[in-house]
C-alpha cells in the first residue's frame, strides 16, 4: 500500500492496483488534477472533507472512478450524480479492495450545532496493510488497523481524546491529517504527544511524497 497525503484530511491510497481518493476538500489544493483514479471516497458533507466547488472538475477528469459518499453528503452536495450512498456497518468492492464503513456520526462541535453523518474508512485487500479513515470522529475502532490516519486538530478534538484514540486503535503506523487548524508548533507539539504517549510510530507525511507500507 502506497499513501500520499495530499493535504488536510485528503489521502490518496494505491492499493491492489486502484487509485483512491478519500476526502478531497477545500483545504487543500495538491488533489486538483488528479487523474487515472478508480474511486473517489468521502468520510462526510463538511466542505474541508469535499470541496463543493472544485469536487465536479475532478470526476469530470476521473470519468471511470466510482464516489462511494456518508449519505447525507448526496443532499448537501452537488456531485453530478455521480456519488452512491455508503452507510455505516456496510462496505463495497473495488476489485480486490474492500472498503468498509464504520461509525456514523461526526463528533460534537458544540451541543447547540446538529450533530451530522460521518463514516470512518476501513480499506483493506488481501496481502495489504489495512488502512483506516476516520473522517470528524474519533468514536469508532476497528480491529486489526495496520495505518491509520489521526486527526490532529478541529473544533471538536481534544488532545487528550486524539491519544486515547490512537491508543486504543493501537495500529504499528499512523500518520497526523486534519491538520490545517495548525502551525507548524501546533502540529509537532500533537504528533509528538501521540508518538510519545502510544506504541503507534506517528509520522508526519506532509509534503506529498508517497509513502510505501
Amino acid at each position: 500500500m502506497r499513501i500520499t497525503h495530499l493535504g488536510h484530511s485528503t489521502v490518496l491510497l494505491e492499493v491492489a492496483d486502484r487509485r483512491i481518493l478519500v476526502d478531497p476538500g477545500n483545504f487543500s489544493d495538491a488533489w486538483h488534477g488528479l487523474t487515472d483514479l478508480d474511486a473517489v471516497l468521502v468520510t462526510h458533507q463538511h466542505p474541508d472533507h469535499i470541496d463543493p466547488d472544485n469536487a465536479q472538475a475532478m470526476l469530470r477528469s476521473n470519468p471511470e472512478a466510482a464516489v462511494w459518499v456518508e449519505p447525507e453528503v448526496l443532499e448537501a452536495v452537488d456531485l453530478g450524480g455521480r456519488a452512491q450512498g455508503l452507510a455505516a456497518d456496510s462496505h463495497v468492492d473495488l476489485g480486490a479492495v474492500r472498503i468498509r464503513a464504520v461509525g456514523g456520526v461526526h463528533a460534537v462541535i458544540h451541543r447547540d450545532i446538529p450533530l451530522i453523518g460521518n463514516v470512518g474508512l476501513v480499506v483493506e485487500a488481501e496481502g495489504e496493510p489495512r488502512f483506516f479513515h476516520p473522517g470528524d470522529s474519533l468514536a469508532a475502532v476497528p480491529e486489526g488497523v495496520d495505518v491509520v490516519a489521526i486527526p490532529s486538530f478541529g473544533p471538536w478534538a481534544a488532545t487528550k481524546e486524539t491519544i486515547d484514540f490512537v491508543r486504543a486503535v493501537d495500529a504499528p503506523h499512523g500518520f497526523m491529517i486534519h491538520d490545517e487548524l495548525l502551525n507548524d508548533r501546533g502540529r509537532a507539539m500533537i504528533l509528538n504527544r501521540c508518538k510519545d504517549m502510544s506504541e503507534t510510530d506517528v509520522r508526519d507525511l506532509r509534503g506529498g511524497e508517497p509513502i510505501t507500507f
